[in-house]
């Protein structure tokens, strides 16, 4: 699939209104998903490649370190985004969810699945105030599409959201505390870039 920016692109093209459908899941977890809301996903696809600042980095794994199997950069609430359409969706999901967060999304975490090889284990935003109160991360996703699984913590049967280009998912209540997500290896996939909008202090 080609997400190259066209010649002609409309650069005033802005995300569809946001009308998510929730799904209910338990212990107070929610995900709201809506399809090809993100305005301008081939122009935000080649500024994420371009234009962001990625770095990799290493972790310690029983008794080495070894690499993390993707590319990373967070941009912090008072740092440009790399494409307006980013700066938009911030600023739509803030209105939208106010009235149930409470607060502004500021942060916004940027992954490069480079391949299939690339991924994300089992875990839940519970650095900072996930891991004691309610909250929600967007998570807006450009490229190949990639499965985002979601299970309970502590075990039970996992759910699968398919993540395309221009795709929205939110998750919200209880689910980074009582529900894990990850975005497992594949054998075959192309470049897939995803940016996770945060309220202040949620990691």
């Amino acid at each position: 699939m080609d997400f190259q920016t066209s010649l002609f692109a409309d650069v005033t093209a802005t995300a569809a209104a946001l009308a998510p459908e929730r799904r209910r899941l338990s212990r107070g977890a929610w995900i709201d998903v809506q399809r090809n809301w993100l305005g301008e996903p081939d122009d935000v696809f080649t500024a994420l490649v371009e234009r962001v600042p990625w770095r990799s980095e290493r972790r310690e794994m029983y008794d080495s370190v070894v690499d993390v199997p993707r590319l990373v950069h967070t941009y912090l609430a008072d740092d440009p985004l790399p494409h307006p359409a980013l700066a938009q969706a911030r600023t739509d999901l803030s209105d939208h969810y106010l009235p149930e967060l409470g607060e502004p999304f500021v942060s916004a975490g940027c992954c490069y699945y480079r391949d299939g090889r690339d991924s994300v284990a089992w875990h839940g935003d519970t650095i900072g105030r996930g891991r004691a109160a309610d909250t929600m991360v967007a998570i807006v996703s450009v490229g190949d599409p990639r499965r985002l699984l979601l299970r309970p913590r502590g075990g039970g049967s996992s759910i699968a959201v398919t993540m395309g280009h221009g795709d929205l998912l939110v998750m919200g209540g209880s689910c980074q505390r009582t529900w894990e997500h990850s975005v497992p290896k594949v054998a075959h996939a192309g470049p897939r870039l995803s940016v996770q909008f945060r309220p202040l202090n949620v990691f």
